[in-house]
């Protein structure tokens, strides 16, 4: 499960739009929002891509897309 909360954050810093970052992780804006909003789950090549893109480390990683419940 995603913590949306992160993850928004991240996204909001970088400066980048919605549109354009489920583009290029390969995903539609409404199954890159799907995922965001933990209806369905990121692939692993998704994260892959997220990080790189938003520039995620490996400290923030974690917290992110596997939160402790």
């Amino acid at each position: 499960m995603t913590n949306t909360d992160l993850l928004k954050a991240k996204i909001e810093s970088s400066g980048y739009k919605l549109k354009y970052i489920a583009a290029k992780i390969g995903l539609s804006y409404q199954g890159f929002l799907n995922k965001i909003n933990n209806k369905t789950e990121f692939t692993a090549p998704e994260i892959k891509g997220l990080c790189d893109l938003l520039e995620i480390s490996i400290e923030e990683k974690e917290p992110i897309f596997l939160p402790v419940m």
